[in-house]
């Protein structure tokens, strides 16, 4: 089994704190830390832009990826949202049996 960090951005701590919360509750991703204050420069539609920004960075496993961005494209109000997911190559094995197993599907539903 594969672990990935997945990195997004989001105009509001109001927006990053419902979707990832919706996100942890739906087990598509074990955790979520939101990172307020990120200041953004980047170009959009030809124009150079900066933005007050909140960067969240979910943990999943490669096996709930898919979903994850599904999901996380579907949420987010950004026309263009940043998805980046990095592969973690080590990380104790306590703490990734808890991401595998918070992000196993409900098998209620």
């Amino acid at each position: 089994m594969g672990f990935l960090l997945v990195h997004s951005t989001f105009a509001d701590r109001e927006s990053a704190r419902r979707i990832a919360t919706q996100l942890v509750e739906e087990r598509l991703a074990a955790c979520a830390n939101l990172l307020p204050g990120v200041e953004s420069i980047y170009r959009w539609q030809g124009a150079l832009e900066t933005a007050a920004e909140v960067a969240v960075v979910f943990k999943t496993t490669t096996e709930r990826y898919p979903a994850l961005e599904s999901r996380l494209r579907t949420l987010h109000p950004y026309e263009v949202p940043e998805i980046v997911a990095v592969p973690l190559a080590h990380g104790s094995a306590s703490y990734l049996g808890w991401i595998a197993a918070s992000t196993e599907p409900d098998p209620a539903q």
